[in-house]
């Protein structure tokens, strides 16, 4: 049987494939799980739930609560809220569990649950993989008095927005921001903290009502805030996703600013500040390799990892680095967060901003991106493309052509029978061309 668990907790089509049954059998699953693991030692066990703003999220709220409390678990109902602001709640308030409800940047139809251990940290796969092999176990219920309690912590929004807040060093004041909401998750807390870090917020796409999460909008969609940072005259723009857990930035032309760009910016802060663990950034290889030249060039060293936040965060914590991201703006500063967070992120440029007196565009000018092309080949047997003979020599002979001035990445998909052909080079034709070429051979090769 497949696993239910993605790369990011369990998602799928809400009343579906993730029905209230499902997500009531995972919750208890989880409460046992961590229970036996001595999580919940010596007191009653809690645990925190939040949601993005989805229609859906209301009633896998009711079933991951109905789960938990059945297995004794007290559980604190934080509301909507943004998937670090439930990771950070989970540490500060010392409870032995939290859950977020959400599909990330994923359409609306669509929902997730994700689960947290103490401290707020995302559940490794054995974790991940025990908590379904006891799903639908016989355990003993705990009655009367033992029964979990389900209690609304009103003070979620405050708490997490004072958190960000307390980490900016240096007031944002004179900096006017768009911030794009998405419809989602840091509706509330996103405009809330720049406002209280002292900028002037503009915020867009902020009216969620349940249905409209992501629509057009977002870091997903950044036409909308593209065009209010230029009518606005606006310093910068942020583009959060439903969740909030990555975020993508425009300059004041209406330039896009990616995650790669956000990176180097952040790295240079840190190292300026004496912040940057081992003066290293942890990057993926789908990363631009105008990020890893433009840090070298600056005395940054990049580490890389597989493709995913998960592996970020495990090199980061492996080896002890302070940051770390994902082209798609997936950020994270280990030292005041435990996973990716849009609306620090945000907060970290616009101080990098304010104390520097420079444009985020000419923050960002700091790494020339090398045109990228990427190729989808559908169709094709993924699990051969690292043993066929002659695809390894296509791939050779491409790279003795471009030699330093370009990289060939072809990598399996992890969720879908293709294999992605990623190229870059000095312009898009010579880019688009290899990477043409190469895609006709992992088509020859290894169709099905």
């Amino acid at each position: 049987m497949s696993r239910l668990f993605g790369t990011d907790g369990v998602r799928g089509l809400a009343n579906a494939s993730l029905t209230a049954e499902l997500a009531l059998d995972l919750s208890v699953a989880a409460a046992h799980v961590l229970a036996d693991r001595g999580e919940f030692a010596g007191h009653r066990p809690r645990a925190v739930v939040g949601r993005d703003t989805r229609i859906s999220g209301q009633f896998l709220e009711a079933a991951v609560v109905a789960g938990l409390a059945s297995a004794g678990v007290d559980v604190l109902l934080l509301g909507v809220l943004p998937t670090p602001g439930v990771a950070h709640l989970t540490g500060a308030l010392g409870v032995d569990l939290g859950v977020m409800l959400s599909a990330s940047h994923n359409p609306m139809p669509d929902n997730g649950i994700k689960f947290l251990a103490r401290g707020g940290h995302k559940l490794d796969d054995a974790i991940e993989i025990v908590i379904e092999q006891r799903m639908r176990e016989q355990w003993q219920r705990p009655t009367g008095a033992a029964v979990g309690r389900v209690t609304t912590y009103d003070d979620a929004v405050p708490d997490y927005v004072a958190h960000l807040v307390g980490t900016v060093d240096r007031p944002l004041a004179g900096l006017r921001i768009v911030l794009d909401c998405a419809e989602g998750a840091a509706w509330e807390a996103g405009p809330r903290a720049l406002r209280e870090a002292g900028a002037e917020v503009i915020a867009i796409h902020a009216e969620p009502d349940g249905l409209n999460i992501n629509e057009n909008c977002g870091s997903t969609h950044l036409a909308s805030l593209q065009a209010a940072v230029v009518e606005h005259g606006a310093d910068a723009g942020f583009g959060l996703d439903g969740d909030s857990d990555r975020c993508l930035a425009v300059d004041h032309e209406g330039n896009v600013v990616d995650g790669d760009q956000i990176l180097a910016v952040l790295a240079l802060a840190l190292r300026d500040q004496g912040k940057l663990a081992r003066d290293t950034v942890v990057a993926t290889v789908m990363s631009n390799l105008g990020f890893v030249r433009a840090m070298k060039e600056h005395g940054v060293g990049v580490r890389q990892t597989k493709v995913g936040d998960r592996y970020v965060l495990e090199a980061m914590k492996v080896s002890g680095y302070s940051l770390g991201g994902e082209q798609s703006g997936h950020v994270i500063l280990s030292d005041h967060a435990t996973t990716g967070d849009g609306i620090l992120t945000a907060l970290k440029v616009c101080e990098r901003m304010a104390e520097t007196g420079r444009s985020l565009q000419d923050l960002a000018s700091v790494m020339t991106r090398l045109p990228q092309v990427l190729v989808n080949v559908p169709g094709v047997d993924k699990g051969r493309a690292d043993e066929d003979a002659v695809l390894a020599a296509a791939v050779a002979e491409e790279e003795a052509v471009l030699g330093e001035t370009g990289r060939i990445l072809l990598r399996p998909s992890g969720t879908e029978p293709l294999v992605r052909v990623m190229v870059e080079a000095p312009t898009v034709e010579i880019a688009d061309g290899v990477a043409q070429r190469l895609a006709g051979v992992v088509k020859a090769q290894l169709a099905l």
